[in-house]
């Protein structure tokens, strides 16, 4: 029996456009999810879009359209992905959907029962642009650090509350028994100590007639859910819950990739959510550091964007997939973006590196009847499953890259161009060594490149082979 597996990434907001620090996101979560195809697992991989809230409703308002038609145009955006990155995501989850909705609907309901959702009078800051309420402490002169072009709001009325406060020792204690559950551990730590310095309940719902655009309050058709509480659910209604468990349970819990300003919401609010639903288990939370351009993070408001087109357009899918990858050096921190850093990267890495080494082989083997197996290579084997156990795929490249710079090597210390007219044997065992080397690379890229690693492996049945990645003139 297979073995299975459920990968997810956060939802991302309808309102912006896909920008590369959720193209990365994703990347790596379709990277994770044919990885363990490739192993023989039975993969599941939902990703989707988060469309509820008052960061749509206000942006639906001002362009004058019905919210729901707003949601449809845009969310195609982030479903245009999965052919622009070369994704195979299983599932796309819209939290308008009706299948979504029920299950909020229901999720709320049994955090009712279990006594955990009340009503009070409340007055708070809050940051529409993060849709989360913000301390003094949270503000730089008066605005969110994030969200710096937007006013903080004041919200003054009565709203449903989640009883977060009532599980700060069940969560150290999961923790404690969880020591994988968030990856990086430095994120980790900040989680635990968030925890450990106490919980306050917290909104989850907003006034109707002042914010109609969300999932009705089952029972209350004046409230409507906050939006991270309706949007979270999707974890789980994407598997079947709560109408179908037995699918559910087969995929449940899941590994999920969550940016760093997602830390809290996906690792205590919701884990105490899940708690107190009925639902014990929960996914491994990695978190993702921010991608920077111009040495600040990547916003619409600060105009600093840079869409997945605009890399695909000047490196390719394939090139593209790559470069985000090895942004950072390890999973978890802060990653700069520059196109001269990007330019230089796919020169060195992909024109004068993986590109040149296969056709250099392949050019050696121009009529050399010699099969291209792949060699087993199970000290490498084990170095990749072990840096996709830690989401470590820049790492786990840079064995690839390790191969292609020995056989680049090779081929210029054992000079097979010139023991061809002098030494036939010794030629071909050297160009068996190198097919199988190149073999082997290209199994090892199919979940990073899986264009790519096709056009490598036709190149070494046919024995003929096209340029794979131009080079590029540097940006000056």
């Amino acid at each position: 029996m297979k073995n299975k597996f459920y990968i997810t990434t956060t939802l991302p907001y309808v309102n912006a456009n896909p920008h590369i620090g959720f193209a990365l996101e994703i990347v790596q979560a379709d990277v994770v999810a044919r990885f363990h195809r490739q192993l023989g697992d039975e993969v599941f991989f939902n990703t989707g879009t988060d469309e509820h809230g008052a960061k749509v409703h206000q942006k639906a308002l001002e362009l004058g359209k019905d919210a729901q038609k707003y949601c449809d145009e845009k969310a195609q955006n982030f479903l245009d992905l999965k052919k622009m990155l070369n994704l195979s995501f299983d599932s796309f989850t819209r939290t308008t959907d009706a299948h979504h909705i029920a299950a909020a609907q229901e999720f709320w309901q049994r955090c009712e029962t279990a006594g955990d959702i009340y009503k009070k009078n409340y007055k708070i800051k809050y940051c529409v642009g993060c849709e989360l309420e913000k301390t003094e402490s949270d503000l730089v002169d008066g605005k969110c650090p994030l969200h710096p072009n937007m006013e903080i709001e004041i919200i003054d009325e009565e709203n449903y509350f989640f009883r977060f406060s009532k599980y700060q020792e069940r969560l150290l204690e999961f923790y404690a028994n969880n020591s994988t559950f968030v990856t990086p551990d430095k994120k980790f730590n900040e989680v635990k100590s968030f925890v450990a310095m106490g919980l306050q309940d917290f909104s989850i719902s907003r006034l109707k007639n002042k914010m109609p655009w969300g999932v009705e309050v089952p029972g209350d058709p004046e409230q409507v859910m906050y939006v991270w509480f309706d949007a979270l659910v999707n974890y789980i209604s994407a598997i079947g819950w709560p109408d179908n468990l037995e699918n559910f349970e087969q995929w449940w819990p899941a590994v999920q990739l969550a940016g760093k300003d997602n830390l809290r919401q996906q690792s205590a609010m919701w884990q105490a959510m899940l708690f107190s639903a009925g639902i014990p288990n929960s996914k491994q939370v990695f978190i993702n550091g921010f991608v920077n351009v111009g040495g600040q993070k990547m916003s619409k408001s600060l105009g600093n964007v840079v869409s997945p087109q605009d890399l695909i357009e000047k490196f390719g899918i394939d090139a593209t997939r790559y470069l985000l990858l090895t942004l950072g050096d390890n999973f978890g921190e802060d990653m700069d973006f520059t196109w001269e850093r990007v330019t230089e990267k796919y020169n060195a890495d992909l024109a004068n590196g993986l590109g040149n080494i296969t056709s250099r082989i392949i050019k050696l083997a121009e009529g050399l009847d010699i099969p291209s197996g792949i060699k087993s290579d199970d000290a490498k084997n084990a170095d990749m499953r072990k840096m996709f156990a830690e989401m470590e795929l820049s790492q786990a490249l840079q064995i690839v890259w390790s191969m292609i710079r020995e056989n680049d090597k090779y081929i210029s210390d054992t000079k097979p161009w010139e023991l061809r007219k002098t030494d036939e044997v010794a030629f071909k065992k050297i160009m068996q060594k190198l097919l199988s080397e190149l073999s082997l690379i290209a199994e090892l890229l199919v979940p990073f490149m899986p264009d790519t690693a096709e056009k490598i492996k036709k190149a070494l049945e046919t024995k003929q082979v096209e340029i794979i990645f131009p080079r590029i003139t540097p940006v000056k």
